[in-house]
């Protein structure tokens, strides 16, 4: 039997700011974007390349905007992504080496923490 992790959710506090985040800054294709009654909408987005999308939105988490962390984005190139992203306006902390894979922290607005990860292929 396979198990396919193919949806995060994110906790954020302005919906249309961390679309315009993930969508223009950082890359992510939108997949979905859907609003009902009561003030639920979801925006999902997908790294290029990847198979697990993430969801922002309203009425879709009951956790604080920016407790997420930790959720890495695994890269071929881990200087190339960094250089994109800064171009984008990303703040990306400085590669840090930790054994052989490469490490370089960034955030999104609400402060979920995210990592670009380079693996010693």
């Amino acid at each position: 039997m396979d198990y396919k992790l193919e949806l995060v959710p994110l906790p954020v506090a302005d919906v249309d700011r961390a679309k315009a985040f993930y969508a223009e800054k950082v890359g992510f294709v939108e997949n979905l974007d859907h609003s009902s009654e009561g003030g639920f909408r979801v925006v999902q987005l997908t790294p290029p390349g990847s198979a697990c999308s993430i969801a922002v939105g309203s009425g879709i988490v009951d956790t604080p905007p920016g407790s997420v962390q930790g959720l890495h984005l695994v890269v071929p190139d881990i200087e190339a992504a960094r250089a994109e992203f800064s171009e984008r306006g990303v703040e990306v902390g400085e590669v840090q080496d930790l054994g052989g894979v490469l490490y370089a922290p960034f955030s999104d607005p609400d402060g979920n923490g995210w990592t670009l990860q380079q693996l010693p292929y």
